[in-house]
């Protein structure tokens, strides 16, 4: 709530890029954004690219996710993966498309913010949180960073200026 309140428009956009930078993985983005995927969810897919672990089906169910509908793209190659994402996105047929991108280029920002432009499906790139100081064209920019048993969010590009949450 605390989070939802400090987002533009009261919550997590659609239509849109959002880019979450990470320190590493696992510091609890994907419990971050459980209840943006149960709000999402209009009976499309759930494709999670290139994901650092396996999604945890009993979690996702009990956030209100149905597993059955979560599709796992793992594709090595970062060309590969971009592609995969843009594709997803222009297919208007996934509720939501979270991409998991270490390596990834202005041009191909641009590409995918223009994929998701428009469209019903929340689109989110986790990116390494050494690239915050990069330009990017993504509307709304979170860095999160772990903070004992809380995860600070702070945001680094939206409508309001950069600003802390405590989550």
């Amino acid at each position: 709530p605390a989070l939802d309140g400090a987002l533009p428009d009261g919550g997590w956009p659609l239509g849109t890029l959002v880019e979450v930078l990470l320190p590493e993985h696992g510091i609890g983005e994907l419990q971050l954004l459980l209840p943006a995927l149960r709000n999402a969810a209009r009976g499309g897919w759930f494709a999670f690219v290139a994901p650092p672990h396996a999604p945890y089906a009993p979690a996702l169910a009990q956030a209100g996710v149905d597993p059955e509908r979560v599709l796992r793209v793992d594709v090595p190659a970062t060309a590969d993966r971009l592609w995969a994402v843009e594709q997803a996105l222009r297919s208007r047929a996934c509720d939501a498309v979270l991409a998991w991108l270490d390596v990834v280029d202005g041009r191909w920002l641009r590409r995918l913010c223009l994929a998701a432009e428009g469209g019903p499906t929340l689109s989110v790139a986790f990116r390494p949180l050494r690239r915050a100081r990069e330009a990017s064209p993504a509307s709304l920019r979170l860095a999160l960073e772990p903070d004992g048993a809380t995860l600070d969010v702070r945001i680094v590009k939206g409508r309001g200026g950069p600003r802390l949450v405590r989550n």
